[in-house]
């Protein structure tokens, strides 16, 4: 088999992915719930901060699925039995252990995402449950970005997408179910030895993307999508000089401090924070006329006047113990 028919049949592998249910055919408007001193300095340097995933909320994302995913891999008996000739195993194990190990000690470091809630358009006070956990505890905003003026790019390291939600079984059935369809194309496909890390990456990249798109079912009320980068992706290293830090309360944490302006091959060349963000939204706790007028005026320091137009106030009737 040729390299493009191997990959063309290992492509089922994402068969169950909802192509209508997500970015780009679907293009819903995306809130982020901040502080408003981070919504300040996003505005003034025209910057939105990306973070690293292991520092997620929900500490069974991105290392649960890996590492259970790479040991149910280890211990599958019907991939073993696929492969035929021990020789042929053996090969498979290798290239996937080499993947595993990549990530775990190159890849996983610059791995970045942002985090959005799915917005009502007829929503103009935001959600209470995020404005709790992410917006100040209701003394934030949230920017409300239109992803129908967003781009797609195919091969870009930007990936935008729905997260789906499941329990810790769930998503272990879900890596046996997988497990069993990529034993099945195995057995079905006469792969040279030399060809197997080709099986192998695509059955390490699917664990790879359902672990970044996948949040434990308790979080399901945030309807959240993401934007994910992969410096891997970014072949010639467009995104490197916004490679940062920043000391918060948790100590000093990796990020990506994402210039939004126009980039070639990642972005389309429109794109501006005037552009995507339809509107800013002041929190329940922060919503005074005084609040809404100074962050208006704010915004118009930081040269954001169009988007100090668009400024509204939570009426959510709020107020933090």
């Amino acid at each position: 088999m040729s390299d493009e028919e191997i990959n063309a049949a290992f492509q089922s592998l994402w068969s169950d992915v909802n192509q209508g249910e997500t970015f780009p055919t679907k293009r819903p408007l995306l809130a982020h719930y901040t502080s408003i001193a981070t919504l300040e300095s996003m505005m003034d340097k025209n910057e939105i901060w990306f973070s690293n995933p292991l520092y997620m909320n929900d500490l069974e994302e991105l290392r649960f699925v890996i590492h259970e995913g790479a040991n149910a891999f280890r211990q599958n008996e019907q991939i073993r039995l696929a492969c035929g000739e021990p020789e042929q195993y053996a090969a498979l194990c290798g290239a996937f252990e080499h993947y595993f190990n990549r990530f775990s000690n190159e890849h996983a470091l610059d791995t970045y995402v942002f985090c959005l809630a799915e917005h009502d358009p007829a929503n103009t006070d935001g959600l209470l449950s995020m404005w709790r956990g992410y917006g100040g505890n209701g003394n934030g905003a949230a920017l409300v970005f239109d992803t129908t003026q967003l781009g797609h790019i195919v091969g870009s390291p930007l990936i935008i997408s729905k997260v789906t939600y499941a329990s810790e079984k769930e998503r272990l059935d879900w890596i046996g179910a997988k497990l069993a369809e990529f034993a099945v194309l195995l057995a079905n496909y006469a792969i040279p030895k030399d060809k197997l890390h080709i099986p192998a990456y695509h059955l390490f990249e699917r664990f790879k993307m359902f672990a970044l798109f996948t949040k434990h079912r308790g979080f399901s009320e945030e309807r959240e999508w993401r934007v994910i980068y992969l410096r891997e992706r970014d072949v010639h290293q467009k995104l490197d000089g916004m490679l940062h830090y920043a000391v918060g309360r948790r100590g000093i944490e990796p990020k990506l401090k994402f210039k939004v302006q126009p980039i070639e091959g990642l972005t389309n060349q429109s794109l501006s924070l005037e552009n995507i963000v339809a509107h800013v939204i002041l929190g329940p706790t922060v919503s005074s006329p005084l609040a809404v007028s100074s962050v208006g005026r704010m915004l118009e320091k930081v040269g954001k006047c169009e988007m100090a137009k668009r400024l509204i106030a939570s009426t959510t009737p709020f107020r933090p113990q």
